[in-house]
């Protein structure tokens, strides 16, 4: 299965992807700074970091 049939099925369930897809990042930039995030799953630093703001997470201050 790759990320194409996956995406295809989850619609044909009625899952919203991009919400999905959203979430799961959001949760993640919740648990690590941004920019690690961005470099595991390959998203630029500023749209993880902007979901990291939009999300409050911790690591957006400094201690």
């Amino acid at each position: 299965m790759n990320p194409g049939t996956l995406r295809d099925a989850l619609r044909i369930l009625g899952v919203p992807v991009e919400k999905g897809r959203t979430s799961a990042i959001r949760q993640l930039v919740l648990q690590a700074p941004a920019p690690v995030i961005a470099q595991a799953l390959g998203y630029h630093d500023k749209s993880t970091t902007r979901i990291a703001t939009e999300a409050g997470a911790p690591w957006n201050h400094t201690r």
